[in-house]
């Protein structure tokens, strides 16, 4: 992917993640999310390239912008694009912790185009890799990160999100000794967080779509992933029919990162929204508008942080 591209796939996070700074701590999500598609959308709009949504806000009847198949740029090299303008809606209506503007671009046809469903996963970073699996017990996992990590279970940090479905998950943890770090939202950044630094695992159930972004990101880091979709009714179902996916994955196959993600040049891009684990929130100075930004592709991660003019 050339240079050019990049900057505008860099521009098109950080202008989403402007848009949201005004609705920071006011909220509504809807409005946030809103912002944000728009700005992500204009931004794209004006690249040079010939870019297809394949994870976006919705099939076309439910989004008027990025939809699923909608196809923005000006023409050029095809890619297809996953997008989440604003992850963490609620965290930005909250005013609260770790909300991002993300996106993740691949060669054509590389990208799993995840229908608008859960899918259960099991992320670690590096150290831990392919020792963990959904096709193991809590327990199993909890003891295999420990011993790759050689730390004490006690020491073992995993992350879930905080809902009423992971229940039985979080007791099971809890009685393995580990410490149970809970995410209200947000499970991009929280996945995200085994190959940086904040935690060894995250396991538990959150969005289909979330889940393809994040293996963009875990892959080029060296991480590991696996996950299965889960369907909460037959209309999800047909849908994910309808977007070409296969029986198999929808009667439960477990899908490692590389079936996700099947192109080794992807690039993942998250501008912070507000404050995070690795990312810093938007500022505001004067007319100008400072923004965090992680880039990371083909193994190498690189931050960046800039000052847009005008932007607010």
């Amino acid at each position: 992917m050339d240079n050019e591209i990049l900057h505008g796939l860099l521009n098109a996070t950080q202008r989403a993640a402007i848009a949201s700074y005004d609705w920071i701590g006011r909220g509504d999500s809807k409005a946030a999310d809103a912002a944000a598609v728009k700005a992500m959308r204009e931004a794209m709009n004006a690249m040079d390239f010939d870019g297809r949504i394949v994870i976006g806000e919705g099939e076309r009847d439910e989004a008027p912008m990025l939809y699923i198949g909608e196809k923005l740029g000006k023409g050029g090299n095809p890619v297809d694009i996953a997008v989440d303008p604003l992850e963490g809606t609620d965290i930005t209506a909250r005013g609260d912790y770790g909300s991002l503007s993300v996106l993740a671009v691949a060669s054509r046809g590389m990208l799993l185009e995840a229908p608008d469903t859960y899918m259960e996963k099991i992320v670690a970073g590096p150290s831990v890799g392919k020792n963990v699996s959904l096709s193991m017990s809590v327990e199993e996992n909890v003891k295999a990160a420990a011993h790759a990590l050689q730390k004490p279970v006690s020491d073992l940090r995993v992350t879930v999100l905080d809902r009423e479905r992971h229940k039985e998950l979080i007791a099971s943890l809890r009685k393995t000794g580990c410490r149970v770090i809970l995410i209200r939202d947000g499970d991009v950044h929280g996945a995200i967080g085994t190959c940086m630094g904040t935690s060894d695992l995250l396991i538990g159930t959150g969005g289909a779509p979330e889940g393809v972004l994040a293996a963009s990101a875990i892959k080029s880091m060296g991480g590991y992933m696996e996950g299965r979709l889960v369907f909460r009714n037959d209309d999800e179902i047909k849908r994910a029919r309808k977007h070409g996916t296969s029986e198999a994955i929808i009667n439960g196959k477990i899908m490692p990162m590389d079936e996700m993600i099947r192109d080794n040049r992807s690039v993942f891009i998250a501008s912070g929204v507000t404050e995070g684990t690795f990312l810093k929130g938007v500022k505001k100075h004067g007319s100008a508008a400072e923004v965090h930004s992680v880039i990371i592709r083909g193994g190498s991660t690189m931050f960046v942080k800039n000052s847009l003019r005008d932007a607010i």
